[in-house]
Parts: C-alpha cells; structure tokens; sequence
C-alpha cells in the first residue's frame, strides 16, 4: 500500500465572522475509501480546500509527518495530493492520451509536452487502463461523455504518482451506468491509493464507501462503516424528510 495516513486535528475554516468548519477531527489511514456525506453547508467542500490549501484555516492537518496549513497549493500538491472539482477540467481539444501524457509531465517544457513521444509512458498506459479509456485514446476530450471527462480527470491525478485522492460529487449529473462504473473505478485505484469522496449520492455512498463521515454545520456529527453511519439515529434526524434515504429504508 503506498500513501500516508491523513491526520486533521482542530480544523477551523471562517469566513467574516461564519465558521464553516468548527473543531474537526479526522483520521483517514492510507488505502481508505473514505465518503464525506452531509447536508448542503455542511462544511465537506471547505474542509477539502483547507487540506488542499485553497482556503486559510487553523488547527493542524498532517499527511505522513508533513503539516499541510500554512503551505501554498503547489507544494500540496507535490506532496501526492490531488483533487477533482464538481466539473471536470480536461483539455478539450487534445486527446485522451496528451491529456494524460501533459498530466505526467509536469516539469517538461511546453514543447516538449506537446510533441507526440515515440513510446507512451508506462504510467499514461496504466491510466488508461485503469480509467477504462485505452479504447478512446485517440479521441478529443471534449467530445467524451459526462462521465468519461470525469475518468479522465481520475487518470490524469494517477499519471502525477497521486497518494492521497479527494473528490468532489465524482457522479453528480451521471447516468446510472456511468455511477456505477465509476464506483467501481474508485474501487481499483482505492486498492493502492487514499481516496475521500464528497457525495450527496446515498445510494452510491451505501455501495462503495469503505468508511463514512457524516459533517452538520461543520463538525463532525457521526463516523463509521456505512452500517453505524446508517443506524445512527442523529444522523437520521439531521437529514429530516431524507431520514429514510440515508437509513436504507427507502
């Protein structure tokens, strides 16, 4: 298993006198597929840009024995931290492929990026295959489906040796078919990765999440398997008219 434990202690996140994220704790153990569910405001979002450096936050967050608060985006990143947003950012007009080769190459000039290779890295060919887009290689990004962009993206965190992924709603707007192959696309990279899942999705969090974190009004309200998540009854509560949603019942 390559990746680091992710350790969040006393995370703080305001905004002109509104805490977004008040005094949470977390533990996320390399290799875990771990979802963060809650309602709108919870405070999921602005918790993943404080550990990626997006927003300025207080307390301690920790991959392995390096502190994240306090450094800039790049140098996040460059500790094997990548994320994906609600919408997916690819180059349209360039192939499957150069956008994964462009991904690897971070720290090749401009040029040398953008010329065809006699050979595709090893780890573009693994993306690929990964993703489930080697058939699609020669294709323009931008002409792929929904949820093939959002594969793509996955792919392009794998190729820059990615440690720690954090997603944001990866399925949101997806076809059940499309939600479904991302799961199990979430399971292969999660089998030598850390992945965190944002979601709204509860159906799609009860069949793949290995772990769960429900937030509410920024702290954290409930932790555990899908199983304790689900029979938590103040989770049932926060969720009102969704109660039967979240326990499984509906």
């Amino acid at each position: 298993m390559s990746g680091a434990a992710l350790t969040v202690r006393n995370l703080r996140v305001t905004f002109d006198g509104f805490t977004a994220v008040d005094g949470v704790d977390l533990d996320i153990a390399p290799g875990d597929l771990r979802f963060l569910i809650g309602p709108n405001g919870a405070g999921k979002t602005t918790l993943v840009d404080a550990v990626t450096g997006l927003v300025r936050a207080t307390g301690s967050v920790r991959f392995g024995d390096e502190e994240l608060l306090g450094r800039p985006v790049h140098r996040i990143a460059r500790l094997g931290i990548g994320r994906t947003f609600q919408t997916a950012t690819v180059f349209e007009q360039l192939t499957v492929e150069q956008n994964l080769d462009i991904a690897a190459g971070a720290g090749r000039g401009a040029w040398t990026m953008l010329r065809r290779r006699r050979a595709v890295p090893e780890r573009v060919e693994r993306a690929l295959e990964t993703t489930g887009l080697a058939d699609l290689r020669d294709r323009p990004a931008g002409v792929l489906a929904h949820g093939q962009k959002q594969w793509l993206e996955i792919g392009m965190l794998l190729v820059q040796d990615v440690r720690l992924l954090l997603l944001d709603e990866p399925v949101a707007g997806m076809s059940h078919e499309e939600r479904e192959a991302t799961g199990e696309l979430l399971r292969r990279v999660g089998e030598d990765h850390t992945v965190v899942v944002i979601e709204h999705d509860m159906d799609f969090m009860r069949a793949f999440a290995r772990s769960v974190t429900v937030l509410h009004a920024g702290k954290v309200l409930s932790e555990g398997s899908v199983a304790e998540v689900r029979a938590d009854a103040e989770v049932q509560e926060v969720y009102l008219g969704r109660a039967s949603v979240v326990a499984g019942e509906g």
